[in-house]
């Protein structure tokens, strides 16, 4: 099983959550492959943690299913249905929409300024044909959407269906478009003036696009 040795350890977090984020990101990026096996001691001296917090790591993994465990015989990453983006996108379109709602409320100068900067790297990154970049800063964009609604129920289940999407978007080399600049601004605008109904329809409309990036899924 390949384990990188210049990954990055994130700070301040716990050696469970330590384990999980980057399993998980292993996963979504393809660095651990769909059917691959676990070995959970390797991952354990490569992330210097013991293997108490990989396995409870795994656990959790296989509960969001990204991996499958078989009690006695291994673990394995799950494999990537293509498909399920029709089942994905709908519900996340739908949350981020009502995250957008919920901030209008708690908008304020610096959230807005730092949207418009958002989009303006995620243009440079576009327009550079940075699409890894993009879809990075892409999330980050309706990240502090998100995070304005303040609703920690919505923020969760979207973290979660989001890493699911991440993970299709990478495996299936999706790149985003000048669309999604274009959306953004509209986004920011609609926010400004806290026009509910026009933004719903645009954000939703964001996510679902996406579906038709998906040939054969039929």
């Amino acid at each position: 099983m390949p384990i990188p040795i210049n990954h990055e350890k994130p700070a301040r977090k716990s050696a469970k959550e330590s384990a999980f984020s980057q399993l998980q990101q292993w996963i979504i990026d393809g660095t651990l492959l769909p059917g691959e096996k676990i070995n959970d001691t390797e991952v354990a001296q490569a992330l210097g943690v013991s293997r108490t917090p990989v396995r409870e790591s795994l656990q959790l993994l296989e509960a969001l299913g990204f991996v499958e465990m078989f009690p006695g015989k291994a673990t394995q990453v799950t494999e990537v249905d293509r498909s399920s983006i029709k089942d994905l996108l709908p519900p996340l379109a739908a949350l981020q929409a009502l995250s957008a709602e919920l901030a209008i409320q708690n908008m304020s100068k610096e959230i807005l300024t730092s949207l418009v900067n958002t989009n303006k790297r995620f243009a440079e990154a576009i327009h550079s044909k940075n699409y890894y970049s993009a879809l990075k800063i892409d999330e980050q964009f309706h990240d502090i959407i998100v995070d304005a609604a303040n609703n920690s129920y919505i923020k969760n289940i979207i973290e979660s269906l989001q890493a699911h999407v991440r993970r299709l978007f990478f495996h299936n080399s999706i790149i985003l478009t000048e669309h999604s600049i274009q959306d953004h601004e509209a986004i920011i605008n609609l926010i400004k003036n806290e026009d509910v109904d026009q933004l719903n329809t645009v954000m939703k409309n964001n996510w679902l696009r996406t579906i038709e990036l998906f040939p054969d899924i039929n």
